[in-house]
């Protein structure tokens, strides 16, 4: 359905949606320089590193630098989807497997009552936030559309150069706008037509992992405006130096 040239049937609002992000993104990467990229504005930052410089146990990549990543667990926000997963009839091992944590620590979720602990969640760089979402988008891409074949985690040679990932990643994402364009309904409708290994997608109808995608794409690139925000802001040397001599 359109009104006044403007479609409001569900692929047409998630495609119009993302179009949007996209339009955004794109001014708000406008300009990005290698040294803002790789900025770690805290310590303990997870990041794109050398390999044998990551800092955390399952950092990945195929080539010389690798994307920091943590053990495998389930946070507390994800506490209700996993209790979700059961009522709906998914055995604990299976549930594990797709979190890839033990049995027990699903045992340990389903048992826990009242409020869970609030998310202890590592800052990352704008580096490791664009790298990720260049994992996810061709990973789901060759998952939907491809072969099924590469694992995710081995598609994409992460690079310290700002503008090197930058050209490698619109083309992927300018694919995956082009192909989800031009589903079908029945399509749109079909459970497991992605079968992406990291996550439901392969139990969900794919307007879900569609709609998932979007929120993906959306959240972290307005994380990604704020570094850009808070690398501007960054006190330099020289404001250092005049704020001493001020006092």
């Amino acid at each position: 359905m359109e009104s006044a040239g403007v479609r409001t049937d569900r692929l047409g609002l998630l495609l119009d949606q993302f179009d949007k992000a996209w339009e955004a993104a794109r001014v708000r990467l406008t300009g990005l320089g290698d040294e803002e990229y790789l900025w770690e504005p805290v310590p303990g930052c997870w990041s794109l590193r050398r390999r044998g410089e990551a800092v955390t146990p399952r950092a990945f990549g195929p080539g010389e630098w690798v994307l920091d990543l943590g053990a495998p667990d389930i946070p507390a926000s994800e506490y209700a989807e996993v209790a979700r997963q059961a009522a709906d009839g998914m055995s604990v091992a299976r549930i594990a497997e797709d979190w890839s944590v033990t049995v027990e620590r699903v045992e340990e979720v389903l048992a826990h009552t009242g409020e869970p602990e609030p998310d202890v969640t590592p800052v990352t760089t704008l580096a490791w936030r664009l790298a990720h979402l260049h994992v996810e988008f061709r990973g789901r891409w060759e998952w939907t559309f491809g072969e099924r074949r590469q694992d995710p985690r081995r598609m994409v040679d992460f690079t310290p150069s700002a503008a090197a990932a930058l050209d490698r990643f619109w083309p992927v994402i300018d694919r995956w706008r082009a192909d989800v364009g031009a589903l079908t309904e029945e399509q749109l409708d079909t459970v497991g037509l992605s079968r992406y290994p990291y996550g439901s997608d392969a139990d969900e109808p794919f307007i879900s992992v569609l709609w998932g995608a979007n929120v993906e794409f959306i959240h972290h690139m307005a994380e990604i405006a704020l570094l850009r925000d808070l690398w501007r802001a960054r006190p330099t040397t020289g404001t250092d130096e005049r704020a001493r001599h001020l006092l």
